[in-house]
Order: structure tokens, then sequence, then C-alpha cells
């Protein structure tokens, strides 16, 4: 077989493949046979309809059998003469598949940079890691009493922080109006159009009132998008926030504690675990930045849009979860792709220098590694490690937990050999 390789890009190469006639003619011999079983042609049984009428009537089928079988074959070998191995699936051109002929075809491949690697140890950065000072645990203790709050009825006009109960008609223009009773909300707490936020202020219980509204230009129902229209709003009740005492009494209602005390020494020792974590995460897009303004390569296109198609994908998900049909939504794709492709872009390129600095230093995750992260997802899901290895290496998660694992290593040498100023 023949393979020449082009250089095209630095991540783009053109394979010039030709198989010869004795390879393509045993597979035009298999197809032959492979639709003469299952051929049926009137005064014949099936399979039994003789070769010279399976090539008059079914011509396009035996082609179709050797292009699904040889193609494939062929272009995996020539891919291993070459030593190549693309990230993307080929764009074939100039084929030329016929019986007792070779078969030709060139495919576009994109493949991985080759990255020239220069100093990587002994990165100088400034870093510093911030620390838990005793404001930051009274400021999670107010978050925690704030989600710990009670609202009672008062009899006085609402007002920003309160929680109201309305009933309400809303009227859009060109728009069928729509009516709720009992609906909720806190004043100020951003849920609902700023007109039916404010026009509730300063009402009590009893009291209505009418609002001009405007929908917003980027509301998630597009029939709405921009359009104006009234609402009809009846208070039914004005309920003041009221926060628990920030006690011993409130600490034992949290289920884990005795006191405020121990409360207290738990939030500080959760916010520290959660700085080390963003330090951490800090120092090391400070080492990679450094790293990659020391390395210029390019990355293939497949692989930047492998990394914006996940974020998309991503996206989609959140909105289900939050109940909205991403199907409903109309897509600006190509904007999408125009605001995602630069960090997506980045993003590869961080990859790909931390998997040949991984590959240099010989970098990689012995099995103990793997069970150790195992074990933890067992622990949390309640499952059998076992179980879980069998579950991650059928949908392929084992492999993206020991690649993350290999950069995490990396990341570790990385900051070992640092010089960190701070």
């Amino acid at each position: 077989m023949k393979v020449a390789v082009e250089e095209l890009e630095s991540c783009k190469r053109r394979l010039a493949v030709e198989a010869p006639i004795d390879v393509v003619q045993k597979e035009w011999e298999r197809a032959y046979g492979r639709v003469q079983k299952r051929a049926a042609l009137p005064g014949f049984r099936k399979g039994h309809v003789p070769r010279s009428l399976v090539k008059l009537h079914f011509a396009d089928d035996v082609r179709r059998e050797v292009a699904e079988h040889l193609i494939p074959d062929v272009y995996r070998q020539a891919l291993t003469e070459a030593r190549i191995d693309p990230v993307n699936e080929p764009d074939l051109q100039e084929l030329t598949l016929e019986e007792n002929a070779p078969l030709s075809f060139k495919a576009v491949v994109e493949v991985k940079p080759v990255i020239a690697l220069g100093d990587y140890k002994g990165l100088e950065v400034e870093h510093t890691s911030p620390g838990v000072s005793d404001t930051d645990v009274a400021d999670t203790l107010e978050r925690m009493r704030d989600q710990h709050a009670e609202f009672r009825s008062v009899e006085r006009p609402a007002a920003t922080g309160d929680l109201v109960v309305v009933d309400y008609t809303l009227a859009p223009e060109n728009h069928e109006p729509t009516t709720a009773n009992g609906y909720h909300f806190v004043v100020g707490g951003g849920t609902v159009l700023p007109e039916i936020d404010a026009a509730v202020v300063g009402l009590t219980a009893g009291d209505a009132r009418d609002v001009s509204l405007r929908f917003a230009d980027d509301h998630r129902m597009e029939s709405l998008r921009g359009k104006a229209g009234t609402a009809h709003l009846k208070v039914g009740e004005v309920k003041e926030k009221v926060l628990p005492a920030l006690d011993d009494e409130f600490a034992k209602a949290l289920g884990e504690f005795e006191t405020l005390e121990a409360v207290r020494a738990e939030v500080r020792k959760q916010l520290e675990s959660a700085r080390e974590a963003e330090g951490r995460r800090a120092l090391e897009d400070k080492l990679v930045e450094a790293l990659l303004k020391r390395h210029e390569f390019g990355v293939p296109e497949a692989m930047v849009l492998r990394q914006v198609a996940h974020q998309v994908e991503h996206t989609r998900e959140r909105l289900r979860r939050q109940g909205v049909d991403p199907d409903g939504i109309q897509w600006d794709y190509g904007k999408i792709v125009g605001e995602l492709r630069p960090a997506a872009e980045q993003g590869v390129r961080r990859a790909l220098l931390l998997e040949a600095i991984a590959e240099r230093e010989s970098i990689a995750p012995g099995e103990a590694d793997l069970d150790t992260e195992i074990e933890k997802f067992a622990r949390a899901s309640q499952r059998p490690a076992p179980a879980v290895r069998r579950m991650m290496e059928k949908n392929g998660d084992l492999d993206a937990l020991r690649h993350g694992l290999r950069e995490r290593k990396t990341l570790d040498m990385l900051i070992e050999h640092a010089r960190i100023k701070g």
C-alpha cells in the first residue's frame, strides 16, 4: 500500500492513499458473496441468484459493501503506516473505487501539534493564599441565619425584604391575559418584573394597584421580548422576615452542634478548606498562563469545536434542570461559538501543553491512585467500588478519570519546582 503525507498546516495533514489491485479485488469478491447470499430475483431462490445477474442487478449494493468494509480498513492501515493519530474523522477526497483497479483516496485530518518544550521547571510566579478572617466567618453565619429565617404576617405596608402574597392578572399586548392567585415573592429579590416589584411597595393586605410594564428584550419567552403590557395586583398578605438569634439554640437547630462556638469553628474550617482549594486553582492558572506564554503552538480546530460543543451541552443540561426546554429556545449558534471560542481554544492549549509535559516526565497515575478516586465516588454514591469501576469503564469515565489524575500530578510537579513569591 502506498501512503504519502502532506503537511497542510501545523495541525492538519493530507494522506494520499492507494491500495493495490489484489487487496481491492479480494474485497470485491467477498462483497459479491455477501450480496449473493441475500439477493432475490423472480425465478430464483434467495441466495441462488447467479453471479452474472448479481453483477447486473445489484451492482450498487456490491459497491456499497466494498466501500463500507474496504475503505475503513485501508484508512486505519494507512494511519498506522504514517504514524498519525487524528483527532477527528477524515475528510475523504478524490475517491476512486472500481473493480479491477486500485483503491485511491485522499484523507484530510487534524492531529495534535508537536510541542517543542522549553523550560517548564522553576517558573517564578507571584501568589498569596488569602486567609480566613473573623469577618468572613461572621458573614457566613449571617447567611446561615438568613437561610433559617421565618416570615411572619404583619399589618403594615410592604417594604423591601418583605415577602408578599399577591393575586395578579398579567396582560401583555397582543396576548391573552394570565391570572394567578397566591403568588409570593420577596420584594427587591429580583424574581419578578421591576415594575411589579416596585408597585407592591407601600401596599398593605387588601390593597390593589394597576401598573404598566415592559418585558425585557432577552426575556426567556421569545414572543414577549420587548412587549409592553399591564398588570393588576392585589396584595393578600405581607410577611416580615424574622432572623433567628445567633446563639446556642440556633446552633442546636442546625442538628449537629451544641454551641455557637462549635458552629463558628466548623464554619472557619470549611472556609479555610475552600480558600485552600481556590488558592490552589489560582496558582495552577498562574503557572499554566506563564507556561503558555513560553510555548507558542497551534491547536486542532476539531478539538476547539468539541470543547465548545461540550460547553453548549452543559448549558442545555443546566436549563433542563431549571425546568426549561432548551429546544424551545432559538439559539444563535454562530454567536455562541464566537463567544465561547477564545476560552475553548485556551482550554485546549492548556490540556495539550500539560499532556506534553506529562509525557516528557513519564507522569501517569497508578492503579492505586485510580482505586482511591473510585472509592471516593463509591462512598458518595453509596455503591460498591467494583460496581462503580465497571460503570466508569463502560461509559468511558475511567479514561477521563485517568486523564484528570495525570493532569493533577503534572500540576503537582510544576508547583513543587516553581519559585512562588508572595
